[in-house]
């Protein structure tokens, strides 16, 4: 497909979703946790004592006290057929995604793919009265993998010279007509604009 975007038969363009759904991303950050102290522990354990004696008055049921009649046993029971099941959470996003669009006008090409010591043509030709492509390669030649040499590429790196600095800075040049625009440093009044609220300010207040 590479090579088919750069003959120019297909060209790559980018499409965008406005109402996509995706995951959301939990990324936050809290404070960390106090230094824990004496006085720390005294408090979680005055909680807890009160926490546990306020279950224990309302599972006394001091109300029974004085009006029995009004109130029976319950047994407790506990319903597990519906389990919660654990949903993703997913928030409205913008997503974009490649398209590639035919150039109608191209109706035959071809081109040669270098797999290493080998390379293999392949024509693209558009089928009549339809929306397709054919495409027929030679199968001799296997891209699907190739072995590169490290120590090459190593060896092309140290041989590259050193680029050189210019002996100069050209930061002029006499074709260039460089001069400052604009004129926001100096505002002067207008003087017809003065004149002419002087002259409406003027007339109301003659004739009022």
């Amino acid at each position: 497909m590479a090579s088919l975007v750069k003959m120019g038969l297909y060209k790559k363009v980018s499409l965008f979703d406005y109402q996509a759904m995706c995951k959301n991303s939990h990324h936050h950050a809290s404070s960390a946790r106090p230094l824990l102290s004496p006085f720390y522990c005294i408090a979680a354990l005055i909680r807890w004592l009160f926490s546990n004696a306020l279950m224990f008055l309302l599972d006394f049921n001091l109300c029974g006290l004085w009006h029995s009649d009004y109130f029976v046993d319950a047994k407790a029971g506990y319903h597990t057929s519906h389990k919660q099941r654990k949903m993703d959470a997913y928030q409205p996003c913008d997503t974009a995604y490649p398209g590639f669009m035919y150039d109608s006008s191209v109706r035959e090409a071809n081109s040669l793919i270098k797999c290493g010591r080998c390379q293999k043509m392949f024509v693209v030709q558009q089928i009549p009265d339809s929306n397709l492509v054919l495409v027929v390669t030679q199968a001799d030649c296997d891209c699907s993998r190739h072995e590169h040499n490290a120590t090459v590429k190593c060896n092309r790196m140290k041989s590259q010279k050193v680029r050189r600095r210019p002996s100069s800075c050209h930061a002029y040049h006499p074709k260039e007509n460089a001069k400052d625009c604009g004129g926001a440093l100096a505002i002067i009044p207008s003087l017809s604009v003065f004149s002419v609220s002087l002259l409406v300010s003027t007339l109301l207040r003659h004739w009022t």
